[in-house]
């Protein structure tokens, strides 16, 4: 389930907005958290830490966010590492049709929207890169919400498609949860159908705390990203603002399950800083360019950069992507990710990540 579209975007109710999936998210509350530092006191016994696969200590590149003194901040290269993923998933790819058996990524486009034509064209191209196959029904705008239907009945049925994706927006009129929830959710590529978010709470299919289901692509993303960096999650605060349905509420609970104290913020938390200032680990999916300030930030925090927004500059009259950190707050983090090259590569390549597992199951 991924959007078509990026920028910075509020519901009438006044609640951030997903940056990626461009719907309001309802009602989480912000959690009562410790104070900064401070390892979350909770028995482990009742939640089982998620048995999540990261990468095997990739060598990534340990660069200044930007150049000179100004910076204290490690930029986190997200292209670097999703590089190091698609190495590995080519072997895997490869292991795989040794045994007959060829993944293949399905995708269901409806419309013609250019975001979505982009990031449509953009999956298929990577998945040429590690040997993926490609399986695409593209349908008109004018489609009928049986049309849809049909396509993805045709998705679920059919062998060659590993898994597939639901590329969102739909037309005006048409439910995106009710045609979502038709996935069959073994072939869920994105990690977001309700079964398998049930999952990722639960951890049911391989017991004692195993998630053994698609994992969702921009949470797993960030976790790889941490992980590969040294950044530890177990007993850290981690902040997150926004709390849509692709990041937000599930990068909550994957990080629960990790063992972190999560606070999720929204419009109506009562002082975002605040909560973001506590926080050993900032993740910013807000859809609002510059939100994060340096004094928002506490010296050597983590702070990954998940939103998009064409910003246009008045000067040459040409648009440029903006995340949701201020630049400056380099001066202040431990560890930074850029925008573009941070999150965006990661959640691509977790994507096909996604697509060869399940061809392993």
């Amino acid at each position: 389930m991924t959007a078509g579209a990026t920028g910075s975007t509020r519901a009438s109710s006044g609640d951030i907005v997903d940056p990626v999936l461009d719907v309001p998210a309802a009602g989480a509350q912000t959690a009562d958290v410790p104070t900064a530092g401070a390892a979350a006191d909770v028995p482990t016994a009742a939640v089982p830490t998620a048995d999540v696969p990261v990468l095997d200590a990739p060598v990534v590149p340990r660069e200044r966010f930007v150049a000179g003194d100004e910076s204290t901040a490690i930029r986190i290269d997200g292209t670097a590492l999703a590089a190091a993923v698609k190495d590995d998933l080519r072997v895997r790819v490869e292991a795989l049709k040794a045994r007959g058996i060829a993944p293949g990524l399905g995708t269901i486009l409806v419309g013609a929207n250019p975001g979505s034509l982009s990031y449509v064209a953009g999956k298929h191209r990577d998945c040429a890169e590690v040997g993926i196959e490609s399986i695409r029904i593209d349908l008109p705008d004018t489609a009928s919400e049986a049309e849809i239907r049909g396509a993805i009945e045709t998705m679920n049925a059919d062998p060659a498609v590993t898994a597939f994706i639901i590329q969102l927006p739909l037309p005006a009129g048409i439910e995106p949860t009710a045609m979502l929830e038709l996935m069959d959710p073994a072939k869920d590529a994105d990690g977001l159908h309700p079964v398998n978010l049930g999952e990722l709470v639960l951890a049911v299919p391989g017991g004692k705390g195993s998630i053994d289901t698609p994992l969702p692509c921009t949470p797993r993303g960030i976790v790889e990203m941490l992980t590969a960096y040294d950044i530890p999650i177990a007993g850290r605060h981690v902040t997150i603002i926004g709390q849509g349905l692709t990041v937000g509420r599930p990068l909550g609970l994957l990080l629960t399950r990790l063992e972190a104290t999560a606070t999720l913020t929204h419009s109506r938390t009562a002082d975002v800083a605040a909560e973001v200032r506590r926080a050993d680990i900032v993740v910013a999916a807000a859809g609002v360019a510059g939100l994060v300030k340096p004094d928002w930030v506490a010296p050597g925090a983590a702070v990954i950069d998940v939103g998009i927004t064409r910003v246009l500059n008045d000067e040459t009259g040409r648009y440029r992507l903006r995340g949701d950190v201020d630049p400056a707050v380099a001066s202040v983090a431990g560890f930074q990710s850029p925008v573009p090259g941070g999150v965006g590569p990661m959640t691509r390549a977790m994507l096909l990540k996604n697509v060869v597992e399940a061809a392993e199951r």
